[in-house]
C-alpha cells in the first residue's frame, strides 16, 4: 500500500520500448508481444498507460531509433514523458502526471532491464510507490562482452530480487503478464518463481 496519500490508482508504465532500444533485445518480439497485451489490457479497464521515451546522442528525438516500436502506439490522450536519466522521475514530468492522475500503484514493463527498468523501479519505490515489475515484460541487450551476465540470466536475477524488495508502507514484486489484472486492487498475483523473461 503506497506511502503516498490520496493516490489510490494503478498505471501501467511503460518504458523505453523504442527501436533504438530494443532492436537487439532479448527475445525482442515476445517482450513486445507482452507489453502490447499490457497495454490493450489496461485500456479496457480505463488503466492509465504512461509511456516513457529516451533521448540521448544515439537516441536523437525525431530520429528512426527514438521513435516507440510500430507494434505499440501511445494513444493520443495517452501521457508521454521524455527523459535523458535512466530513473524516469529524474528532471522529467511523471511525478506530476501520476500526482494529476491519483496514482500511487505502478506496474513497469519496457527496457533495458538493467538500466532503466531497474533505476525507475528504485526511483518510484524511494519515492513511496508501490511498483510491480512484469516479469516477462522487460528486456535487455547483451552486454556480456563488457562483463555483464548474459541477457536471460540479467532478466532472472533483476526478477529474483525486485520478487524480495521491501521498505515500509510500500509492496513491491513482480508478476507474468498474463497474471496481471487491473480491475483487482492488488494488481496482480504475486509470481512466486521468477521468471527469465
Amino acid at each position: 500500500m503506497t506511502t503516498l496519500e490520496n493516490r489510490p490508482n494503478t498505471a501501467l508504465l511503460v518504458i523505453d520500448v523504442q527501436n533504438g532500444v530494443v532492436e537487439k533485445a532479448h527475445e525482442r518480439d515476445a517482450v513486445v508481444a507482452n507489453i502490447a497485451g499490457l497495454v490493450e489490457k489496461a485500456r479496457e479497464k480505463e488503466v492509465p498507460v504512461v509511456w516513457v521515451q529516451h533521448f540521448s546522442d544515439e537516441l536523437a528525438k525525431g530520429s528512426g531509433r527514438w521513435r516507440i516500436v510500430p507494434d505499440i502506439i501511445p494513444g493520443a490522450a495517452e501521457p508521454l514523458i521524455e527523459k535523458c536519466y535512466g530513473d524516469a522521475f529524474e528532471d522529467t514530468t511523471l511525478e506530476i502526471v501520476l500526482s494529476g492522475l491519483g496514482v500511487g500503484r505502478l506496474v513497469v514493463a519496457g527496457a533495458q532491464t538493467d538500466a532503466c527498468i531497474r533505476s525507475t523501479l528504485h526511483g518510484a519505490f524511494a519515492r513511496g510507490y508501490d511498483a510491480t515489475l512484469v516479469s516477462d515484460a522487460h528486456t535487455t541487450d547483451d552486454m556480456s562482452r563488457w562483463g555483464a551476465p548474459p541477457p536471460a540470466q540479467v532478466i532472472t536475477h533483476t526478477n529474483l530480487y525486485w520478487t524480495y524488495q521491501t521498505a515500509p508502507g510500500r509492496t513491491a514484486g513482480t508478476v507474468k503478464s498474463k497474471d496481471v489484472d487491473f480491475g483487482r486492487p492488488d494488481v496482480a498475483k504475486p509470481d512466486a518463481s521468477p521468471s527469465t523473461t
